[in-house]
Protein backbone atom coordinates (compact mmCIF):
# COMPACT_ATOMS: atom_id res chain seq x y z
CA UNK A 1 0.00 0.00 0.00
CA UNK A 2 1.35 3.44 -0.97
CA UNK A 3 1.33 6.05 1.80
CA UNK A 4 3.31 9.19 2.60
CA UNK A 5 5.71 8.91 5.52
CA UNK A 6 3.46 11.15 7.60
CA UNK A 7 0.60 8.69 7.24
CA UNK A 8 2.47 5.37 7.40
CA UNK A 9 2.11 5.27 11.17
CA UNK A 10 -1.67 5.31 10.82
CA UNK A 11 -2.05 2.79 8.01
CA UNK A 12 -2.10 -1.00 7.93
CA UNK A 13 -2.75 -3.57 5.25
CA UNK A 14 -3.69 -7.23 5.24
CA UNK A 15 -5.22 -9.84 2.96
CA UNK A 16 -8.55 -10.13 4.78
CA UNK A 17 -10.03 -7.66 7.26
CA UNK A 18 -12.70 -9.14 9.54
CA UNK A 19 -14.77 -6.65 11.50
CA UNK A 20 -16.28 -8.43 14.50
CA UNK A 21 -15.12 -11.10 16.92
CA UNK A 22 -18.22 -13.22 17.48
CA UNK A 23 -18.85 -16.76 16.31
CA UNK A 24 -19.09 -15.77 12.64
CA UNK A 25 -16.01 -13.53 12.58
CA UNK A 26 -13.74 -15.88 14.53
CA UNK A 27 -14.89 -18.95 12.59
CA UNK A 28 -14.08 -17.44 9.21
CA UNK A 29 -10.80 -16.02 10.56
CA UNK A 30 -9.59 -19.49 11.52
CA UNK A 31 -10.49 -20.87 8.11
CA UNK A 32 -8.93 -18.04 6.08
CA UNK A 33 -5.77 -17.95 8.21
CA UNK A 34 -4.79 -21.36 6.86
CA UNK A 35 -3.56 -19.54 3.74
CA UNK A 36 -3.84 -15.78 4.33
CA UNK A 37 -2.92 -12.95 6.65
CA UNK A 38 -5.99 -11.86 8.60
CA UNK A 39 -6.78 -8.92 10.88
CA UNK A 40 -9.73 -9.26 13.27
CA UNK A 41 -11.19 -6.09 14.78
CA UNK A 42 -13.15 -6.05 18.02
CA UNK A 43 -14.56 -2.72 19.13
CA UNK A 44 -14.37 -3.76 22.78
CA UNK A 45 -12.55 -6.79 24.20
CA UNK A 46 -12.56 -9.96 22.11
CA UNK A 47 -14.91 -11.55 24.63
CA UNK A 48 -17.57 -8.81 24.64
CA UNK A 49 -20.10 -9.71 21.97
CA UNK A 50 -23.52 -11.25 21.51
CA UNK A 51 -22.08 -14.74 21.02
CA UNK A 52 -20.90 -14.82 24.63
CA UNK A 53 -24.41 -13.89 25.77
CA UNK A 54 -26.10 -16.78 23.93
CA UNK A 55 -27.32 -19.31 26.49
CA UNK A 56 -29.47 -21.85 24.69
CA UNK A 57 -27.38 -23.58 22.05
CA UNK A 58 -26.93 -24.34 18.35
CA UNK A 59 -29.61 -25.98 16.21
CA UNK A 60 -28.56 -28.82 13.93
CA UNK A 61 -29.78 -32.25 12.87
CA UNK A 62 -27.64 -34.55 15.02
CA UNK A 63 -30.22 -37.14 16.06
CA UNK A 64 -30.85 -39.94 13.50
CA UNK A 65 -34.54 -39.76 14.36
CA UNK A 66 -34.57 -36.07 13.39
CA UNK A 67 -34.31 -34.91 9.76
CA UNK A 68 -33.10 -31.98 7.69
CA UNK A 69 -36.60 -31.74 6.21
CA UNK A 70 -38.05 -31.33 9.71
CA UNK A 71 -35.53 -28.58 10.56
CA UNK A 72 -36.40 -26.85 7.31
CA UNK A 73 -40.12 -27.10 8.04
CA UNK A 74 -39.75 -25.74 11.59
CA UNK A 75 -37.61 -22.82 10.38
CA UNK A 76 -40.11 -21.88 7.68
CA UNK A 77 -43.09 -22.10 10.05
CA UNK A 78 -41.35 -19.79 12.52
CA UNK A 79 -40.38 -17.47 9.65
CA UNK A 80 -44.09 -16.89 8.87
CA UNK A 81 -43.87 -17.59 5.15
CA UNK A 82 -41.00 -15.21 4.45
CA UNK A 83 -37.95 -17.49 4.58
CA UNK A 84 -35.80 -18.02 1.52
CA UNK A 85 -36.06 -21.71 0.68
CA UNK A 86 -32.44 -22.04 -0.50
CA UNK A 87 -31.01 -20.27 2.54
CA UNK A 88 -33.00 -22.47 4.91
CA UNK A 89 -31.92 -25.64 3.12
CA UNK A 90 -28.26 -24.58 3.15
CA UNK A 91 -28.20 -23.93 6.90
CA UNK A 92 -30.21 -27.01 7.84
CA UNK A 93 -27.96 -29.16 5.63
CA UNK A 94 -24.60 -27.83 6.85
CA UNK A 95 -25.30 -26.97 10.50
CA UNK A 96 -24.32 -30.41 11.85
CA UNK A 97 -20.93 -30.49 10.15
CA UNK A 98 -20.03 -27.03 11.48
CA UNK A 99 -21.03 -28.14 15.00
CA UNK A 100 -18.69 -31.11 14.65
CA UNK A 101 -15.92 -28.63 13.75
CA UNK A 102 -16.54 -26.86 17.07
CA UNK A 103 -16.19 -30.18 18.87
CA UNK A 104 -12.83 -30.65 17.10
CA UNK A 105 -11.77 -27.18 18.30
CA UNK A 106 -12.52 -28.33 21.84
CA UNK A 107 -15.99 -27.05 22.77
CA UNK A 108 -17.18 -29.23 25.66
CA UNK A 109 -20.84 -29.66 24.85
CA UNK A 110 -23.00 -31.19 27.58
CA UNK A 111 -22.97 -34.99 27.58
CA UNK A 112 -24.97 -35.77 30.71
CA UNK A 113 -28.47 -36.91 29.80
CA UNK A 114 -27.53 -37.64 26.17
CA UNK A 115 -30.75 -38.59 24.43
CA UNK A 116 -29.87 -39.26 20.78
CA UNK A 117 -28.92 -42.70 19.46
CA UNK A 118 -25.18 -43.02 18.79
CA UNK A 119 -24.60 -39.34 19.67
CA UNK A 120 -22.91 -38.69 23.04
CA UNK A 121 -24.22 -35.16 23.64
CA UNK A 122 -27.43 -33.91 25.22
CA UNK A 123 -29.88 -32.25 22.84
CA UNK A 124 -32.58 -29.95 24.13
CA UNK A 125 -35.81 -28.78 22.51
CA UNK A 126 -36.75 -25.12 22.23
CA UNK A 127 -39.79 -23.14 21.10
CA UNK A 128 -40.81 -23.83 17.50
CA UNK A 129 -38.74 -27.03 17.16
CA UNK A 130 -40.47 -30.35 16.53
CA UNK A 131 -37.45 -32.39 17.71
CA UNK A 132 -34.62 -32.18 20.19
CA UNK A 133 -31.87 -30.72 18.01
CA UNK A 134 -30.23 -27.97 20.09
CA UNK A 135 -26.74 -28.90 21.27
CA UNK A 136 -25.52 -26.86 24.21
CA UNK A 137 -23.00 -26.35 27.00
CA UNK A 138 -25.36 -26.26 30.00
CA UNK A 139 -26.87 -22.74 29.76
CA UNK A 140 -23.70 -20.91 28.70
CA UNK A 141 -23.17 -22.21 25.17
CA UNK A 142 -22.17 -18.90 23.63
CA UNK A 143 -19.60 -18.19 26.30
CA UNK A 144 -18.00 -21.62 25.91
CA UNK A 145 -17.94 -21.41 22.11
CA UNK A 146 -16.50 -17.89 22.19
CA UNK A 147 -13.81 -18.85 24.72
CA UNK A 148 -12.76 -21.83 22.62
CA UNK A 149 -12.58 -19.84 19.36
CA UNK A 150 -10.70 -16.99 21.05
CA UNK A 151 -8.12 -19.46 22.37
CA UNK A 152 -7.69 -20.80 18.84
CA UNK A 153 -7.25 -17.41 17.13
CA UNK A 154 -4.87 -16.09 19.80
CA UNK A 155 -2.31 -18.75 18.99
CA UNK A 156 -2.61 -18.57 15.20
CA UNK A 157 0.42 -16.89 13.58
CA UNK A 158 -1.56 -15.54 10.61
CA UNK A 159 -4.17 -13.73 12.70
CA UNK A 160 -3.61 -10.24 14.12
CA UNK A 161 -6.14 -9.31 16.78
CA UNK A 162 -7.03 -5.64 17.34
CA UNK A 163 -9.38 -5.24 20.33
CA UNK A 164 -10.65 -1.78 21.30
CA UNK A 165 -10.83 -0.75 17.63
CA UNK A 166 -14.13 0.51 16.21
CA UNK A 167 -14.74 0.85 12.48
CA UNK A 168 -15.85 4.21 11.13
CA UNK A 169 -16.59 3.62 7.45
CA UNK A 170 -15.58 1.40 4.58
CA UNK A 171 -12.81 2.40 2.16
CA UNK A 172 -14.24 2.42 -1.35
CA UNK A 173 -13.17 2.49 -4.98
CA UNK A 174 -16.32 3.83 -6.58
CA UNK A 175 -15.08 3.32 -10.15
CA UNK A 176 -14.62 -0.39 -9.50
CA UNK A 177 -17.57 -0.65 -7.08
CA UNK A 178 -15.17 -2.28 -4.64
CA UNK A 179 -14.56 -2.25 -0.91
CA UNK A 180 -10.88 -1.94 -0.01
CA UNK A 181 -10.96 -2.09 3.79
CA UNK A 182 -12.07 0.32 6.49
CA UNK A 183 -11.17 3.40 8.48
CA UNK A 184 -10.80 2.45 12.12
CA UNK A 185 -10.59 4.35 15.41
CA UNK A 186 -8.11 3.02 17.96
CA UNK A 187 -10.07 3.76 21.12
CA UNK A 188 -7.03 3.73 23.40
CA UNK A 189 -4.79 5.95 21.25
CA UNK A 190 -7.76 7.98 19.92
CA UNK A 191 -6.19 7.79 16.47
CA UNK A 192 -7.79 6.96 13.12
CA UNK A 193 -6.12 4.24 11.02
CA UNK A 194 -6.80 3.00 7.52
CA UNK A 195 -6.68 -0.76 7.12
CA UNK A 196 -6.69 -1.82 3.49
CA UNK A 197 -7.48 -5.32 2.28
CA UNK A 198 -8.64 -7.04 -0.92
CA UNK A 199 -11.47 -8.61 1.10
CA UNK A 200 -13.45 -7.29 4.05
CA UNK A 201 -15.95 -9.28 6.13
CA UNK A 202 -18.64 -7.59 8.20
CA UNK A 203 -19.46 -9.74 11.22
CA UNK A 204 -20.52 -6.97 13.59
CA UNK A 205 -23.74 -8.48 14.95
CA UNK A 206 -27.14 -6.84 15.24
CA UNK A 207 -28.68 -3.56 16.34
CA UNK A 208 -30.80 -4.35 19.40
CA UNK A 209 -29.15 -1.53 21.34
CA UNK A 210 -31.46 0.76 19.37
CA UNK A 211 -34.07 -0.20 21.98
CA UNK A 212 -34.29 0.92 25.58
CA UNK A 213 -34.51 -2.64 26.90
CA UNK A 214 -32.40 -5.36 25.32
CA UNK A 215 -30.82 -8.65 26.23
CA UNK A 216 -27.77 -7.78 24.14
CA UNK A 217 -24.42 -6.23 25.11
CA UNK A 218 -23.55 -2.59 24.47
CA UNK A 219 -21.71 -3.60 21.28
CA UNK A 220 -24.97 -4.36 19.38
CA UNK A 221 -25.20 -1.00 17.64
CA UNK A 222 -25.71 -1.99 13.99
CA UNK A 223 -22.28 -0.82 12.85
CA UNK A 224 -21.97 -3.21 9.91
CA UNK A 225 -25.45 -2.46 8.56
CA UNK A 226 -24.89 1.30 8.82
CA UNK A 227 -21.45 1.19 7.17
CA UNK A 228 -22.69 -1.03 4.34
CA UNK A 229 -25.72 1.22 3.75
CA UNK A 230 -23.54 4.34 3.61
CA UNK A 231 -21.30 2.51 1.14
CA UNK A 232 -24.25 1.77 -1.16
CA UNK A 233 -25.38 -1.75 -0.18
CA UNK A 234 -29.00 -2.78 -0.03
CA UNK A 235 -30.58 -3.91 3.23
CA UNK A 236 -33.65 -6.09 3.74
CA UNK A 237 -36.30 -6.96 6.34
CA UNK A 238 -35.14 -4.40 8.90
CA UNK A 239 -38.68 -4.22 10.31
CA UNK A 240 -38.32 -7.68 11.85
CA UNK A 241 -36.70 -7.15 15.23
CA UNK A 242 -37.06 -10.11 17.51
CA UNK A 243 -38.01 -9.46 21.11
CA UNK A 244 -36.96 -12.33 23.32
CA UNK A 245 -39.99 -13.16 25.47
CA UNK A 246 -38.12 -13.76 28.71
CA UNK A 247 -35.59 -11.23 29.94
CA UNK A 248 -35.13 -10.99 33.72
CA UNK A 249 -37.22 -8.19 35.23
CA UNK A 250 -35.19 -6.81 38.11
CA UNK A 251 -34.38 -3.19 39.02
CA UNK A 252 -30.63 -3.88 39.09
CA UNK A 253 -30.35 -6.52 36.38
CA UNK A 254 -32.52 -5.79 33.36
CA UNK A 255 -30.42 -7.16 30.51
CA UNK A 256 -30.04 -10.76 31.62
CA UNK A 257 -31.63 -13.30 29.32
CA UNK A 258 -33.60 -16.27 30.64
CA UNK A 259 -32.93 -18.90 28.02
CA UNK A 260 -35.56 -20.37 25.72
CA UNK A 261 -34.36 -23.73 27.02
CA UNK A 262 -36.09 -23.09 30.36
CA UNK A 263 -39.42 -23.31 28.56
CA UNK A 264 -38.00 -26.12 26.42
CA UNK A 265 -37.44 -28.15 29.58
CA UNK A 266 -40.91 -27.50 31.00
CA UNK A 267 -41.00 -23.88 32.18
CA UNK A 268 -44.49 -22.32 32.29
CA UNK A 269 -45.37 -18.65 31.88
CA UNK A 270 -47.82 -17.43 34.52
CA UNK A 271 -49.61 -14.27 35.63
CA UNK A 272 -48.94 -12.95 39.14
CA UNK A 273 -51.91 -14.99 40.44
CA UNK A 274 -50.36 -18.18 39.06
CA UNK A 275 -52.59 -18.52 35.98
CA UNK A 276 -50.89 -20.06 32.94
CA UNK A 277 -51.92 -18.12 29.82
CA UNK A 278 -49.98 -19.26 26.74
CA UNK A 279 -52.51 -21.97 25.82
CA UNK A 280 -54.97 -19.15 25.08
CA UNK A 281 -52.68 -17.82 22.33
CA UNK A 282 -51.27 -20.91 20.63
CA UNK A 283 -51.82 -24.68 20.81
CA UNK A 284 -48.05 -25.08 21.41
CA UNK A 285 -48.50 -22.97 24.56
CA UNK A 286 -45.13 -22.11 26.12
CA UNK A 287 -43.25 -23.72 23.22
CA UNK A 288 -44.72 -21.40 20.60
CA UNK A 289 -42.25 -19.34 18.50
CA UNK A 290 -40.81 -16.21 20.07
CA UNK A 291 -42.94 -13.65 18.20
CA UNK A 292 -46.15 -15.25 19.47
CA UNK A 293 -44.88 -15.58 23.04
CA UNK A 294 -43.53 -12.01 23.16
CA UNK A 295 -46.82 -10.54 21.88
CA UNK A 296 -48.81 -12.68 24.32
CA UNK A 297 -46.74 -11.43 27.26
CA UNK A 298 -47.01 -7.84 26.03
CA UNK A 299 -50.80 -8.17 25.72
CA UNK A 300 -51.19 -9.76 29.17
CA UNK A 301 -49.08 -7.02 30.77
CA UNK A 302 -51.20 -4.31 29.14
CA UNK A 303 -54.49 -6.08 29.85
CA UNK A 304 -53.78 -6.55 33.55
CA UNK A 305 -51.65 -3.45 34.10
CA UNK A 306 -48.71 -5.48 35.39
CA UNK A 307 -44.99 -4.85 35.10
CA UNK A 308 -44.00 -8.41 34.27
CA UNK A 309 -45.12 -12.03 34.07
CA UNK A 310 -43.46 -15.04 35.71
CA UNK A 311 -41.61 -18.07 34.36
CA UNK A 312 -42.12 -21.10 36.58
CA UNK A 313 -39.72 -24.06 36.56
CA UNK A 314 -40.17 -24.89 40.26
CA UNK A 315 -42.05 -28.13 39.48
CA UNK A 316 -38.76 -29.63 38.26
CA UNK A 317 -36.32 -31.17 40.77
CA UNK A 318 -33.80 -28.72 42.21
CA UNK A 319 -30.91 -30.93 41.05
CA UNK A 320 -32.23 -30.88 37.47
CA UNK A 321 -32.53 -27.08 37.48
CA UNK A 322 -29.03 -26.51 38.87
CA UNK A 323 -27.56 -29.01 36.44
CA UNK A 324 -29.25 -27.68 33.31
CA UNK A 325 -29.28 -23.97 34.15
CA UNK A 326 -26.30 -23.25 36.41
CA UNK A 327 -25.68 -19.74 35.04
CA UNK A 328 -29.32 -18.69 35.30
CA UNK A 329 -29.61 -20.24 38.76
CA UNK A 330 -26.54 -18.41 40.06
CA UNK A 331 -27.38 -15.06 38.46
CA UNK A 332 -30.95 -15.08 39.78
CA UNK A 333 -29.72 -16.16 43.21
CA UNK A 334 -27.42 -13.12 43.27
CA UNK A 335 -30.57 -11.03 42.71
CA UNK A 336 -32.37 -12.78 45.58
CA UNK A 337 -34.40 -15.24 43.48
CA UNK A 338 -34.08 -18.99 44.07
CA UNK A 339 -35.48 -20.43 40.84
CA UNK A 340 -35.80 -23.90 42.39
CA UNK A 341 -38.43 -22.45 44.74
CA UNK A 342 -39.53 -19.14 43.19
CA UNK A 343 -40.88 -18.04 39.84
CA UNK A 344 -38.69 -15.79 37.68
CA UNK A 345 -40.08 -12.31 36.83
CA UNK A 346 -39.66 -11.75 33.08
CA UNK A 347 -40.46 -9.22 30.33
CA UNK A 348 -39.76 -9.16 26.58
CA UNK A 349 -36.62 -7.32 25.44
CA UNK A 350 -35.06 -6.55 22.05
CA UNK A 351 -32.92 -9.53 21.17
CA UNK A 352 -32.17 -10.19 17.50
CA UNK A 353 -32.10 -8.30 14.19
CA UNK A 354 -33.59 -10.61 11.57
CA UNK A 355 -32.86 -8.24 8.70
CA UNK A 356 -29.54 -6.83 7.61
CA UNK A 357 -27.15 -6.33 4.71
CA UNK A 358 -28.36 -8.26 1.66
CA UNK A 359 -26.07 -11.09 0.62
CA UNK A 360 -26.15 -14.10 -1.64
CA UNK A 361 -25.63 -17.62 -0.34
CA UNK A 362 -21.85 -17.06 -0.29
CA UNK A 363 -22.09 -13.99 1.94
CA UNK A 364 -21.35 -11.56 -0.92
CA UNK A 365 -22.86 -8.06 -0.71
CA UNK A 366 -23.50 -5.53 -3.49
CA UNK A 367 -19.86 -4.35 -3.28
CA UNK A 368 -17.00 -6.36 -4.72
CA UNK A 369 -14.69 -7.54 -1.97
CA UNK A 370 -17.25 -7.03 0.80
CA UNK A 371 -18.91 -9.91 2.63
CA UNK A 372 -21.42 -9.92 5.49
CA UNK A 373 -22.11 -12.91 7.74
CA UNK A 374 -23.96 -13.63 10.96
CA UNK A 375 -26.54 -11.28 12.43
CA UNK A 376 -25.23 -8.39 10.30
CA UNK A 377 -26.42 -10.12 7.15
CA UNK A 378 -29.79 -10.78 5.58
CA UNK A 379 -29.56 -14.21 3.98
CA UNK A 380 -33.27 -15.00 3.97
CA UNK A 381 -32.89 -17.73 6.59
CA UNK A 382 -35.01 -16.19 9.34
CA UNK A 383 -37.84 -14.68 7.34
CA UNK A 384 -40.23 -12.75 9.58
CA UNK A 385 -39.06 -14.45 12.80
CA UNK A 386 -35.94 -16.39 13.80
CA UNK A 387 -36.35 -19.95 15.03
CA UNK A 388 -34.61 -20.43 18.38
CA UNK A 389 -30.90 -21.37 18.20
CA UNK A 390 -30.69 -20.90 14.43
CA UNK A 391 -28.53 -17.80 14.87
CA UNK A 392 -25.28 -19.48 15.92
CA UNK A 393 -25.87 -22.12 13.25
CA UNK A 394 -26.24 -19.41 10.61
CA UNK A 395 -23.00 -17.73 11.73
CA UNK A 396 -21.10 -21.00 11.47
CA UNK A 397 -22.54 -22.08 8.12
CA UNK A 398 -22.09 -18.75 6.35
CA UNK A 399 -18.57 -18.40 7.75
CA UNK A 400 -17.86 -21.67 5.96
CA UNK A 401 -19.53 -20.61 2.70
CA UNK A 402 -17.98 -17.13 2.67
CA UNK A 403 -14.54 -18.67 3.30
CA UNK A 404 -14.96 -20.90 0.24
CA UNK A 405 -16.07 -17.91 -1.85
CA UNK A 406 -13.16 -15.71 -0.75
CA UNK A 407 -10.67 -18.47 -1.54
CA UNK A 408 -12.04 -18.68 -5.08
CA UNK A 409 -11.99 -14.88 -5.40
CA UNK A 410 -8.33 -14.69 -4.36
CA UNK A 411 -7.48 -16.89 -7.33
CA UNK A 412 -9.22 -14.51 -9.75
CA UNK A 413 -8.08 -11.28 -8.05
CA UNK A 414 -4.88 -10.59 -9.97
CA UNK A 415 -2.62 -7.63 -9.18
CA UNK A 416 -4.37 -4.60 -7.71
CA UNK A 417 -3.33 -1.74 -5.47
CA UNK A 418 -5.48 -1.01 -2.45
CA UNK A 419 -4.79 2.53 -1.32
CA UNK A 420 -6.68 4.70 1.16
CA UNK A 421 -7.05 8.46 1.18
CA UNK A 422 -5.74 10.06 4.40
CA UNK A 423 -8.23 10.80 7.15
CA UNK A 424 -9.15 14.47 7.21
CA UNK A 425 -8.87 16.30 10.53
CA UNK A 426 -8.88 19.86 9.16
CA UNK A 427 -11.15 22.13 11.19
CA UNK A 428 -11.88 19.38 13.73
CA UNK A 429 -11.91 20.30 17.43
CA UNK A 430 -12.40 18.44 20.70
CA UNK A 431 -16.00 18.78 21.94
CA UNK A 432 -16.44 21.17 24.84
CA UNK A 433 -19.27 19.05 26.20
CA UNK A 434 -20.64 15.57 25.49
CA UNK A 435 -24.20 16.04 26.62
CA UNK A 436 -25.54 15.92 23.04
CA UNK A 437 -24.24 12.38 22.59
CA UNK A 438 -25.62 11.08 25.90
CA UNK A 439 -28.96 12.88 25.50
CA UNK A 440 -29.51 11.78 21.89
CA UNK A 441 -28.51 8.20 22.75
CA UNK A 442 -31.19 8.06 25.44
CA UNK A 443 -33.84 9.78 23.31
CA UNK A 444 -33.30 7.46 20.34
CA UNK A 445 -33.68 4.30 22.41
CA UNK A 446 -36.83 5.59 24.11
CA UNK A 447 -38.36 6.61 20.78
CA UNK A 448 -37.69 3.16 19.35
CA UNK A 449 -39.09 1.39 22.42
CA UNK A 450 -42.27 3.49 22.53
CA UNK A 451 -43.03 3.73 18.80
CA UNK A 452 -41.29 0.85 17.01
CA UNK A 453 -41.73 -1.92 19.58
CA UNK A 454 -43.61 -5.20 19.70
CA UNK A 455 -46.88 -3.58 18.51
CA UNK A 456 -46.85 -0.65 16.07
CA UNK A 457 -49.21 1.80 14.37
CA UNK A 458 -48.82 4.12 11.40
CA UNK A 459 -48.94 7.16 13.68
CA UNK A 460 -46.26 5.77 15.98
CA UNK A 461 -43.96 5.01 13.04
CA UNK A 462 -44.46 8.48 11.58
CA UNK A 463 -43.61 10.09 14.91
CA UNK A 464 -40.54 7.90 15.28
CA UNK A 465 -39.20 8.78 11.83
CA UNK A 466 -39.58 12.51 12.46
CA UNK A 467 -37.71 12.33 15.75
CA UNK A 468 -34.98 10.07 14.36
CA UNK A 469 -34.29 12.42 11.46
CA UNK A 470 -34.06 15.37 13.84
CA UNK A 471 -31.51 13.41 15.84
CA UNK A 472 -29.60 12.50 12.68
CA UNK A 473 -29.24 16.16 11.70
CA UNK A 474 -27.78 17.00 15.11
CA UNK A 475 -25.46 14.02 15.16
CA UNK A 476 -24.14 14.47 11.61
CA UNK A 477 -23.33 18.12 12.33
CA UNK A 478 -21.54 17.12 15.54
CA UNK A 479 -19.71 14.32 13.70
CA UNK A 480 -18.40 16.69 11.01
CA UNK A 481 -16.98 19.17 13.53
CA UNK A 482 -15.50 17.17 16.41
CA UNK A 483 -12.94 14.50 17.17
CA UNK A 484 -14.32 11.01 17.14
CA UNK A 485 -15.26 8.79 20.06
CA UNK A 486 -16.71 5.31 20.28
CA UNK A 487 -19.99 6.65 21.70
CA UNK A 488 -20.37 9.13 18.84
CA UNK A 489 -19.70 6.51 16.17
CA UNK A 490 -22.14 4.05 17.72
CA UNK A 491 -24.82 6.73 18.02
CA UNK A 492 -24.30 7.72 14.38
CA UNK A 493 -24.75 4.10 13.34
CA UNK A 494 -27.74 3.47 15.59
CA UNK A 495 -29.69 6.45 14.26
CA UNK A 496 -29.00 5.27 10.71
CA UNK A 497 -30.18 1.73 11.46
CA UNK A 498 -33.19 3.00 13.41
CA UNK A 499 -34.27 4.98 10.35
CA UNK A 500 -33.95 1.84 8.21
CA UNK A 501 -36.08 -0.09 10.69
CA UNK A 502 -38.84 2.51 10.55
CA UNK A 503 -38.72 2.87 6.75
CA UNK A 504 -38.97 -0.89 6.38
CA UNK A 505 -41.88 -1.05 8.86
CA UNK A 506 -43.72 1.66 6.92
CA UNK A 507 -43.32 -0.26 3.66
CA UNK A 508 -44.95 -3.40 5.04
CA UNK A 509 -48.74 -2.97 4.85
CA UNK A 510 -49.56 -6.15 6.74
CA UNK A 511 -48.78 -7.89 10.02
CA UNK A 512 -46.41 -10.83 9.79
CA UNK A 513 -44.09 -12.53 12.26
CA UNK A 514 -42.25 -9.99 14.38
CA UNK A 515 -43.90 -7.01 12.68
CA UNK A 516 -47.39 -6.34 14.05
CA UNK A 517 -49.16 -3.14 12.97
CA UNK A 518 -52.60 -2.44 14.47
CA UNK A 519 -53.53 -0.50 11.31
CA UNK A 520 -52.76 -3.55 9.11
CA UNK A 521 -53.66 -6.57 11.29
CA UNK A 522 -54.16 -8.99 8.38
CA UNK A 523 -51.47 -11.09 6.73
CA UNK A 524 -51.13 -11.22 2.94
CA UNK A 525 -51.32 -14.62 1.24
CA UNK A 526 -48.12 -13.93 -0.71
CA UNK A 527 -45.03 -12.76 1.12
CA UNK A 528 -41.95 -10.94 -0.10
CA UNK A 529 -39.00 -9.32 1.70
CA UNK A 530 -38.77 -5.58 2.27
CA UNK A 531 -35.76 -4.30 0.35
CA UNK A 532 -34.30 -0.80 0.73
CA UNK A 533 -31.74 0.57 -1.72
CA UNK A 534 -29.56 3.62 -0.95
CA UNK A 535 -29.90 6.68 -3.16
CA UNK A 536 -26.54 8.02 -4.38
CA UNK A 537 -25.56 11.23 -2.63
CA UNK A 538 -28.18 10.89 0.12
CA UNK A 539 -25.93 9.43 2.81
CA UNK A 540 -23.35 11.27 4.94
CA UNK A 541 -19.82 10.77 3.59
CA UNK A 542 -16.69 9.86 5.47
CA UNK A 543 -14.17 12.46 6.58
CA UNK A 544 -11.29 11.60 4.29
CA UNK A 545 -9.38 14.00 2.06
CA UNK A 546 -10.61 14.20 -1.51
Amino acid sequence: MQQSKANQEYAKSTEVLIIGSGIAGLSIALKLAQKHKVIVLAKASLEEGSTSYAQGGIAGVLDPFDSIDAHIKDTKIAGAGLCDDKAVAVVATHAAETILELIEYGVNFTTEGANAKNFPYHLTKEGGHSHRRVIHVADHTGQSVADTLINQVKKHPNIELLPEHISIDLILNRKRNRCMGAYVLNKNEKQVYSITAPFTVLATGGASKAYLYTSNPDTSTGDGVAMAWRAGCRVANMEFNQFHPTCLFHPKDRSFLISEAVRGEGGILRLPDGTAFMQEYDPRADLAPRDIVARAIDQEMKKHGIDCVYLDITHKPAKFIKQHFPTIYQRCKEDGIDITKEQIPVVPAAHYTCGGVMTNLEGKTDLEGLYAIGETAYTGLHGANRLASNSLAEGLVFAKLAHQSIEKSFTALGEHEFNAKPWDTRGITDPKEKVLVSHDWDELRRVMWDYVGIVRTNKRLKRALKRIRNLQAEINEYYSQHTLSSDLLELRNLTMVAELMVLSAQKRKESRGLHYNLDYPKTFKAAKPTVLKPQPGKNPTSRYKS
